[in-house]
């Protein structure tokens, strides 16, 4: 008896929603019966399509190879489709015999099938192969120049993908954003929006690529605008569009422009997935608005393990570190998500927030290894860092000893940070010295470690040594947004034109602070000069320019938030935060804006 291949079965095994588990399933009971379906060609390369596209693609090859006997001759879709298994699991040999056995049968002059072999060729690492295939190819159309142009972008070889992508016919808008993204990865944005400019016609996913461009290679103002731009045009944003534009304003602190995004989210009935709902949950609390963060994360449906680390780790980032080993807890009492790396940097973050050295043992040395963690230098790095804030300077130094990769920048420079907060002028210039690369933070760092003992002859040592290598200091870069508009201020430029007005606020700040006691922490300057010059030039930080422009260009009661691209120094930590000398008393707590209220689009400045 033939038994016939239901019309639902050949659905069932092409929907790519399909369990990998049924479609081992259908495969068993094909093997009871002695004859293949009358529609045995279809049925065959309907089973390589389900495996090409479940989660062990490999598994189409074993397919292959034992059911091959029973079906009529392959044609040109069972290459296809093992093709796309060859690409899905990465396989060099399987792509080879592909190959092999495509051109013995006749199908190597199928140009659909020359591309999934490039697109092997390529995903394989094989660049040499593909391009030679791609040459022998008697007519490319522009799908071969597509993959060859991202094969060669995805490997860094812009020079290659340029040739190449002056060489193509009629380019689509795929090949304009290959190499823009091709572009943007290499780190040349400006290169990447001149294709984008350049570029005949815009898809959605070209304005997505030059977004994202900008916000990866943190330049989040470009992103804004852009995405201002875009709105102008009335094109339609999309989730891809609204979660990198949050990225953007988290990074900035945009808290009016994310509100916006929210509300239009709102409006356009969008749904709240855990990919846009992670990506709010994480604007709120880099904002600081951690209710709202709460809020968002209550509300949502659905959570996966990115939503439950955005909030772990924004809490903890927020300083509210108890909080977030209780939402830990909520996490693995919840049992629908496992907790994984990300989940883990944020519950040590809290720890190393919090002080919690105990609490920060356990999760490290006990809990990680429970769930089968992996520890990653971001692991170790918040270690340390727990251990060096808490004066455990020798302990943090053995964790690193101890680790089984080499100690990355990060790691070494949270133990260089303890060591400045608790003077170890030693251990200081140890690590340092063991460090293979340098960047400007380490030498001020170590710099201000001799200037707070007062080696002041080490200090302009270090600063010799940064001038000899050509080093320069990063300078410190602020920003505030004032009625939708953005505005940044970098340490000691006085191009703003309101920069006179700005002083005068500070000194008038000054001397009513220095009425109620306020003592500047003076050794955060970096120089052997007299108290009052110090004053003047930690008056200058970025930071205190942002919020002296803030408090002239607000009214009372307005919150003011400030993004800084470095860590606040002790005195603007100090000025700006202590709660008994409170830098802005006219301040009041924020108060909770009217969520329906839609702000304006923000203008970067």
């Amino acid at each position: 008896m033939r038994v016939r291949c239901p019309v639902p079965i050949a659905a069932l095994l092409q929907s790519p929603s399909t369990p990998a588990r049924q479609v081992k399933q259908i495969h068993a009971q094909l093997l009871l019966h002695d004859h293949p379906p009358r529609s045995s060609l279809f049925f065959f390369n309907s089973m390589l399509l389900a495996y090409a596209s479940s989660p062990n693609p490999s598994d189409g090859f074993s397919f292959f190879a034992t059911a091959r006997a029973r079906f009529h001759r392959p044609n040109n879709f069972t290459f296809q489709f093992l093709l796309k298994a060859s690409a899905r699991a990465r396989s060099l040999a399987q792509a080879a015999q592909v190959h092999c056995s495509s051109l013995k049968l006749g199908f190597g002059s199928y140009t659909f099938l020359q591309n999934g072999l490039l697109k092997c060729y390529c995903v394989c690492g094989r660049l040499v192969d593909a391009r030679q295939l791609f040459d022998e190819v008697p007519s490319r159309d522009v799908v071969a120049f597509n993959t060859i142009i991202h094969g060669y972008a995805e490997s860094g070889d812009m020079g290659s993908a340029l040739s190449l992508f002056e060489q193509v016919p009629d380019p689509n808008p795929v090949t304009w954003t290959t190499m823009l993204v091709g572009s943007s990865a290499a780190g040349n944005v400006s290169a990447a929006r001149r294709l984008f400019d350049s570029m005949p016609e815009k898809d959605l996913v070209a304005w997505n690529a030059m977004i994202s461009a900008y916000v990866q290679n943190h330049r989040p103002l470009e992103a804004l605008h852009l995405f201002v731009e875009m709105q102008a045009r009335n094109l339609k944003p999309n989730q891809v569009t609204v979660a990198t534009v949050l990225s953007a304003c988290a990074a900035i602190g945009a808290l009016d422009a994310g509100k916006w995004i929210h509300v239009y989210l709102v409006k356009n009935k969008f749904r709240l997935d855990p990919f846009l709902g992670s990506a709010l949950v994480d604007m709120y609390c880099k904002c600081g608005i951690v209710h709202l963060a709460l809020e968002v994360f209550e509300n949502l449906r659905e959570k996966n393990s990115c939503t439950w680390n955005a909030l772990i780790n924004g809490l903890a980032m927020n300083g509210l570190a108890e909080r977030s080993l209780e939402m830990f807890e909520r996490m693995l009492l919840d049992q629908s998500v496992r907790p994984d790396e990300v989940t883990f940097v944020g519950v040590l973050l809290a720890c190393s927030h919090g002080g919690f050295v105990e609490e920060g043992r356990k999760h490290f040395y006990h809990t990680v290894k429970e769930y089968g963690v992996n520890l990653l230098p971001e692991h170790y790095a918040c270690i340390v860092d727990l251990f060096a804030r808490c004066g455990l300077l020798k302990e943090a130094e053995d964790i690193i000893r101890c680790m089984p990769i080499p100690p990355d920048i990060v790691v070494l420079r949270a133990l260089l940070g303890g060591c400045r907060l608790h003077k170890n002028v030693d251990m200081a210039e140890r690590v340092l010295s063991e460090m293979e690369a340098h960047g400007s933070g380490d030498y001020v760092l170590l710099s201000n470690l001799y200037a707070s003992v007062g080696r002041w002859e080490d200090v302009e040592k270090v600063r010799g040594i940064m001038k000899g290598m050509g080093i320069k200091k990063v300078p410190g870069c602020s920003s505030i947004e004032i009625n939708n508009t953005i505005h940044e201020f970098v340490s000691g430029d006085r191009s703003h034109p309101k920069y006179k007005e700005i002083l005068d606020k500070l000194a008038e700040l000054g001397r009513k602070m220095s009425t109620d006691g306020y003592l500047a922490e003076t050794t955060a300057a970096l120089y052997d000069i007299d108290e009052e010059e110090k004053e003047e030039a930690l008056g200058h930080h970025s930071e205190k320019l942002a919020i002296g422009f803030g408090l002239i260009s607000t009214e009372p009661g307005t919150p003011l938030r400030i993004v800084k691209n470095l860590r606040f120094c002790n005195d603007c930590h100090t000025w700006s935060g202590s709660k008994d000398q409170a830098v802005i008393p006219h301040v009041e707590k924020e108060k909770e804006r009217n969520r329906n209220s839609v702000p304006h689009q923000p203008t970067p400045a």
